[in-house]
């Protein structure tokens, strides 16, 4: 049976998206899914601790979000033009979304910051995508950290007072256009005492880009193009994974972009982990075969999504829309800022 897009839609009131983190990262709600059973449970997230046990893995993307929207002027007309840089392609070559694009053809010169920025666009991609070089001087990230700003979604209307909040506690590699938030729950006084319970805290980066701002344009699921993200796995984290298989435990994956990664690993390598970076396109939809995770951490996701679609291809998808109807009901806060959904095999895991 084919799937549409339209196949994972849900009704979602606008008043359940999340428009600011809450005052402690961890105070969140949980929801506890289990395959098997089909059972829902309502938790607080603090429980992600009872939900490990000692030999679990716990991978994370350490991904850092760059402050990757800047507001430029044309440099001869003045005309306004909001600028999100997604992927770095090669030295001071970035791919970025342009708004409004049409403004920006080829040759045209963007000014940022009283000139201390300057961006030439080289090319023109779909969808308002601009293939662009930057000018400047010194230190191109401490230029970007003086004029830029964090890439909130566009549901997010609200304004981030402390840019922090959408940073995990645990990141580290620079590169983001947006945050891994699955990993917004975490507090340096959880991992401790998942540490304590004997769980191995394992570190990955995928830097999530392009993907994340696109909704599915196609209605066949199958003919929908994922964007490609530059990740990485190092070899000490592949030889934790390795040896938490080798001795029962499980792997289980904080957000979709660390499943992403570890599932682009375990196809090639045919579930072994082995160090490895690159580029991964890789869609996870209904169908799929997972070869690497066994549980995973996630927030809710929009409708007709790529994300929700991946949540589908573990689960099933009438027992996902049936969740999402549940949360919508016990008022779930959605999306970036809002609450956990941890999902598992079965009970005895």
């Amino acid at each position: 049976m084919t799937l549409t897009t339209e196949d994972f839609n849900f009704e979602l009131p606008e008043d359940l998206i999340a428009q600011t983190p809450l005052k402690n990262r961890s105070s969140s709600k949980m929801m506890v899914l289990t395959k098997e059973s089909e059972t829902i449970e309502d938790k607080q997230f603090e429980s992600i601790v009872d939900e490990l046990k000692e030999g679990d893995a716990l991978v994370m993307n350490n991904t850092r979000v760059l402050p990757a929207r800047l507001y430029g002027e044309k440099e001869d007309t003045q005309a306004h033009i909001e600028v999100l840089l997604l992927k770095n392609l090669e030295d001071d070559k970035w791919e970025t979304l342009m708004k409004p694009a049409k403004k920006a053809k080829p040759g045209t010169v963007i000014t940022f910051g009283d000139g201390r920025l300057k961006a030439t666009v080289l090319e023109s991609l779909e969808h308002g995508g601009r293939i662009v070089e930057f000018c400047y001087e010194g230190i191109f990230l401490e230029t970007l950290e003086s004029l830029g700003e964090m890439p909130l979604p566009p549901y997010i209307k609200e304004r981030l007072d402390d840019s922090e909040r959408y940073q995990t506690v645990y990141a580290k590699e620079n590169g983001s256009a947006a945050a891994p938030t699955a990993g917004l729950h975490f507090t340096e006084d959880i991992l401790e005492k998942i540490r304590n319970k004997g769980v191995k805290l394992v570190f990955l980066t995928l830097h999530v880009g392009l993907g994340t701002f696109r909704p599915v344009s196609v209605d066949n699921i199958d003919e929908h193009k994922m964007h490609e993200e530059f990740y990485q796995l190092s070899q000490e984290s592949a030889d934790h994974l390795n040896e938490t298989k080798k001795k029962g435990g499980r792997i289980i994956a904080i957000g979709t972009t660390s499943i992403r990664t570890l599932e682009t690993i375990g196809q090639e390598f045919n579930g072994e982990f082995r160090a490895a970076s690159g580029w991964t396109s890789i869609f996870i939809s209904p169908g799929y075969q997972f070869k690497a995770v066994d549980a995973f951490l996630t927030n809710f996701h929009l409708p007709k999504s790529t994300l929700i679609m991946l949540v589908s291809a573990f689960l099933g998808r009438e027992f996902v829309l049936s969740a999402y109807n549940h949360a919508v009901e016990e008022r779930y806060r959605f999306f970036s800022f809002g609450d956990a959904m941890f999902v598992k095999k079965n009970e005895v895991d």
